[in-house]
Order: C-alpha cells, then sequence, then structure tokens
C-alpha cells in the first residue's frame, strides 16, 4: 500500500490542483506497489496515470497558451508573437477557407481522433505568389487556436559549416514538442528546393534530407506551417511529408471586391464604384490592394472626409500596377 507520506502528496495535490505532482505520486506508488510484487495493481495504477494524461493533454488543446520567450540559441532561430488575427478577417477562396477551417476543426478535436488510432493535419505547405495571404494564414492558425507564433529565422537556421544548420533545425523541433505553437518556415524554398538541382549545394541537400526526416518523426502538439512562392523548385519528397497542400492565386474580382469593402469598411463607398475599383486592380495581389486601399485612406482621413474619392483609390491602384511592371 502506498505510504502515509504519499497518501498525503497525493491529496495535497489535489486540493492545490497540482496536476503534474498528482501524476508524480500516483507513478510512485505505483513503483513502490511493484517492488512489493503487486505488479498487476502497479499496471493498473499506470493504466489510470496514462488516461489522466491523455486527458489532460487533450482539454489543453482549446486553451490559450501562455507565449513563451526563446531564449539562448533558439532566441536567434524563432521569433515569437502572440497574434489575434482571425479567419474571418481574411478574404479568401472557398476551397482555401474549408481546408483551415477543417485544420481547426481536427485540431481541437485531437483526443477524439486518437482514440480510433486517427491524427489531425498538423503540417501544412502553403504554396502561391507573393502576397496572397501564406503568412496571415499562420497568424489567423495561431489566432483561432489561441497558440503563440513562432517565425523561424532562416537566416540564422543556415550556414555555410557542415552539420551546423541541421543542428540547429533540429534544435527547432524539440521546441515545437516542448513549446505548443503554431511554427512559420516562411521562403521555404530556402531549404525545400529539389536535392538533384543543377545548382545543388551539398550542405542544402543535408539540410533538406533532415527536415525530411524530422517533419516526418515529428509527433509534437505544434503547427507546421511552411510557405513558399516556388512550388515549382520544391523537392517531390516534400509533398508526401505534409498533411495537406494549400494553394494560394491572386484574387479574383469577387475577392478583391470584398478585399477593397473589408478595407475601407470606415468609409462610405457605393457599390458601384467598389465594381469599378475591383474591375480595374485585376492582376495584384492581396498585399497589394490592402496597401493602395490604405493610401487613398489616409489622403482622406487628411482631407477630413468620410467619404473615399473613388479617383484616390484608383490613383493607388494605378500606382501598385506601375510598380508590379517595372520590377518585372
Amino acid at each position: 500500500m502506498a505510504t502515509a507520506q504519499q497518501l498525503k502528496a497525493l491529496l495535497q495535490s489535489y486540493s492545490e490542483a497540482d496536476s503534474e505532482m498528482f501524476v508524480s505520486v500516483a507513478l510512485q506508488i505505483a513503483a513502490h506497489e511493484a517492488r512489493t510484487g503487486k505488479g498487476k495493481f502497479a499496471l493498473e495504477i499506470k493504466k489510470l496515470v496514462d488516461e489522466i494524461k491523455g486527458k489532460q493533454r487533450s482539454s489543453s488543446l482549446g486553451e490559450s497558451v501562455p507565449i513563451t520567450r526563446p531564449t539562448g540559441e533558439l532566441a536567434t532561430l524563432l521569433s515569437a508573437t502572440y497574434p489575434h488575427t482571425k479567419l474571418a478577417e481574411m478574404v479568401l477562396a472557398p476551397e482555401q477557407r474549408e481546408s483551415l477551417e477543417l485544420v481547426i476543426r481536427e485540431y481541437c478535436q485531437q483526443g477524439k481522433l486518437r482514440e480510433y488510432g486517427l491524427s489531425a493535419r498538423r503540417k501544412l505547405l502553403l504554396v502561391g505568389p507573393p502576397g496572397v495571404g501564406k503568412t496571415m494564414t499562420s497568424w489567423a492558425l495561431a489566432g483561432e487556436l489561441k497558440l503563440p507564433h513562432f517565425t523561424v529565422q532562416l537566416h540564422s537556421l543556415i550556414t555555410k559549416y557542415m552539420g551546423e544548420t541541421a543542428a540547429k533545425l533540429f534544435a527547432v523541433f524539440e521546441a515545437m514538442r516542448h513549446t505548443r505553437g503554431v511554427y512559420l518556415f516562411d521562403e521555404f524554398d530556402a531549404i525545400g528546393s529539389m536535392r538533384a538541382g543543377s545548382n545543388d549545394v551539398g550542405e542544402i541537400r543535408r539540410v533538406l534530407n533532415s527536415f525530411l526526416q524530422f517533419l516526418e518523426q515529428d509527433d509534437s502538439d505544434s503547427l507546421i506551417v511552411a510557405a513558399t512562392n516556388l512550388e515549382e523548385i520544391l523537392d517531390e519528397a516534400l509533398f508526401r511529408r505534409f498533411d495537406d497542400v494549400i494553394r494560394y492565386q491572386l484574387p479574383t474580382e469577387i475577392e478583391l471586391r470584398d478585399l477593397i469593402a473589408n478595407r475601407l469598411a470606415a468609409f462610405k463607398i457605393d457599390n458601384k464604384e467598389l465594381r469599378e475599383m475591383a474591375s480595374q486592380a485585376q492582376g495584384l495581389s492581396h498585399a497589394e490592394i490592402c496597401r493602395a486601399c490604405d493610401e487613398a485612406a489616409k489622403v482622406a482621413v487628411l482631407d477630413d472626409r468620410r467619404k473615399i474619392a473613388r479617383e484616390d483609390v484608383q490613383r493607388a491602384i494605378r500606382l501598385r500596377q506601375e510598380r508590379k511592371r517595372s520590377v518585372r
């Protein structure tokens, strides 16, 4: 039987809602029972403790995770924030929204899926041109799930020394196990490019092999999001390792209309003008449209106007289009 001291510690941990201490004392009791020859009873206690830990793990998924600032070497590898962005704030194509809502639903009900030997989608590859919402998607996932957001700093991760980059990558994946969050590998093509490429560098090839291994072995409760503008140069092996590949495109005219309306919601704007603006803005990305709208809004604010002038929006859109053409 458990000692008087163990029973006292068990009751004290329960009264203080100290779940870690409760589990620790219970395991001590199981070990004591095993040493006295009561192996069956010890196994029953351990089984109950495992069930308690599983319930704690799944119940904590809906709670906000306090942000932990990376320290030591991780401070140079990870940039931490706590976004409050929501999916509702984003203008998405129906298939994108459906995929992301499924990720959130599965993540929030991981416990139910595990009971049937199933895993939630946690490893996402986002591909598409610049400025279409890939990075914002990772913020929205963090905001919806009340998780901290960690951006992997590739300039600190990739070094010229053989083996050092893989060691740093291992540290990032270890952080995923210890601190639940959304981990974003932005501009992922820097380490995910094809291993057989003509300009292939041996160290980068080893880094990609390490990444594939770490990604496949990862069983943390963190979300891993890789985003790239260059899908065509990614190694084919990557696509098999991710749970879902979500593709982004430049906004359609309907999406442009919604985007402009959302961005200029604080101002008066009629539907006819909105349609004209959206028609003119085709070919621009979400980010470019937002900047154009902000420029027009600043003119209205400085002129003390509550109504956006169509000409100001059209001028801002035209300037964005000219800049885009000039960099091609």
